[in-house]
């Protein structure tokens, strides 16, 4: 299992010190970075040189917003996947997230061990480069 190259985008320092903790713990990855609002993130992520693959992002930043940020790297590089934990994980921004490309949207207060064990399947190289179940090889 290599280490799934991570940066998040979570405006609380609170939450985002204790998600990089949990994520550290309980999954392999290695982070590469973080932000607090939505210029920072899509300088550093649309940056030529600079390798991930998940970003995870919050839809409410101190400036901007996550949807900004969706926007900017949507649809773009199928290996990099795009995560929302939100605590404004509504039927309609779900949508709305996913329509901007994001992969997955999870709800902080509900489905922190959905997205470790979806980050554990990302590592594992269960997903190919569509986000679909990678096929297993043979025994």
């Amino acid at each position: 299992m290599r280490p799934l190259k991570t940066y998040i985008v979570e405006d609380s320092q609170v939450i985002r010190d204790n998600l990089i903790a949990t994520l550290e713990e309980l999954v392999s990855v290695e982070i590469m970075g973080s932000a607090e609002d939505e210029a920072t993130a899509v300088q550093w992520l649309t940056q030529p040189g600079h390798v991930f693959d998940l970003v995870i992002v919050d839809i409410f930043l101190k400036s901007g917003s996550g949807l900004g940020v969706l926007q900017a790297l949507g649809h773009g590089n199928p290996a990099r996947k795009l995560v929302v934990l939100s605590n404004y994980a509504t039927q309609d921004m779900r949508r709305k997230c996913l329509e901007l490309g994001a992969d997955q949207v999870f709800d902080k207060s509900n489905d922190i061990d959905d997205l470790i064990l979806y980050c554990n399947k990302l590592a594992d190289g269960e997903f190919d480069s569509l986000g679909d179940p990678a096929p297993k090889a043979p025994h």
